[in-house]
């Protein structure tokens, strides 16, 4: 499974529902093949949550 490290973090990411961009995420959750990222925009209070999947195939080292 792929590890996020803190320097991987998505960042700027904007608001669904005002569009000013977000720092960080304010929670993150890592499950199988996927990712889920809570954020909070603090200009409007919106809060949502995206969620990354990932392919198993892409964790396979690539022959050389």
């Amino acid at each position: 499974m792929a590890r996020a490290d803190f320097a991987d973090l998505p960042r700027g990411n904007p608001c669904a529902q005002c569009g000013r961009p977000i720092s960080m995420p304010e929670w993150i959750e890592a499950g199988p093949q996927r990712t889920a990222y809570l954020w909070h925009c603090h200009a409007c209070d919106y809060r949502f949550e995206a969620i990354a999947y990932f392919d198993d195939a892409a964790e396979e080292p690539i022959a050389a």
